[in-house]
């Protein structure tokens, strides 16, 4: 009764649709999409589903058409310099990032860099960051829960693949997914030469989009969660 209020839309023809009496139009399976805030991906999927073709398209990053969302995306990441972000894909595969990338990617094995690079894997497999930080349970809790649930929201089987091969990576305790006492932010804190570089991130999407691609990519920036922090980096793109 809800949605069909939310979606102006009678309660008894909505039954209908939902128990099979009915066949829903184009436009309704797209206006109840909207209102359920289904992805577009699965909008897709259920337009399939009622007969009709898909609606919304799906670039590669690549594409020509691509050439303002990737000039937008290389704003973005050069604004945030000199604190470091990457853009990412729906399986946390980077697309860019900045030049404060290396400070945080120092030391790491060369296979780990070659592309595809998947940001998770990189940020908790043995020969990646992950010996670097100094939090690696809390992280790695961190890292693993918000993949869980994007596993289970999409039923991605690559996204499966890469949560098995992640919780296997060594770093884990009991405790781990404990908040600590007067948490705000689960941190990312890095052993650097310079002293421990403390970080927290913040998740941009865009917020209009039409192809499944610009839906799905996201850009995860990094602040300095102290002066000293601050400091380093701005020292090290000085």
């Amino acid at each position: 009764m809800e949605l069909a209020l939310e979606a102006d839309v009678s309660t008894r023809h909505l039954s209908f649709v939902e128990t099979g009496r009915s066949k829903p139009s184009r436009d309704m399976v797209v206006k109840l999409a909207e209102h359920l805030d289904v992805p577009l991906r699965e909008r897709n999927e259920l337009l399939l589903a009622a007969g009709y073709a898909p609606a919304y398209p799906e670039s590669s990053f690549e594409d020509a058409e691509m050439s303002q969302v990737r000039d937008a995306v290389k704003r973005l990441l050069a604004a945030h310099e000199p604190y470091p972000a990457i853009a990412v894909d729906r399986r946390w595969e980077m697309l860019d990032g900045n030049a404060g990338i290396p400070l945080m990617t120092a030391g790491v094995a060369a296979h780990l860099l070659e592309p595809p690079i998947n940001a998770l894997r990189l940020s908790l497999h043995p020969d990646g960051v992950a010996p670097r930080i100094a939090n690696l349970p809390e992280w790695r809790a961190h890292i693993l829960g918000r993949l869980r649930r994007e596993v289970t929201a999409t039923q991605d089987a690559q996204l499966r693949a890469l949560l098995s091969e992640l919780e296997d990576y060594p770093g884990g305790e009991e405790d781990e997914g404990v908040p600590k006492p007067g948490g705000i932010v689960v941190p990312l804190r890095l052993r650097h030469e310079a002293g421990e570089l403390s970080f927290m991130s913040t998740i941009t999407t865009f917020g209009t989009p039409l192809d499944i691609t610009v839906s799905e990519l996201s850009i995860e920036a990094f602040f300095p969660a102290d002066d000293h922090t601050a400091a380093v980096l701005r020292a090290a793109l000085s």
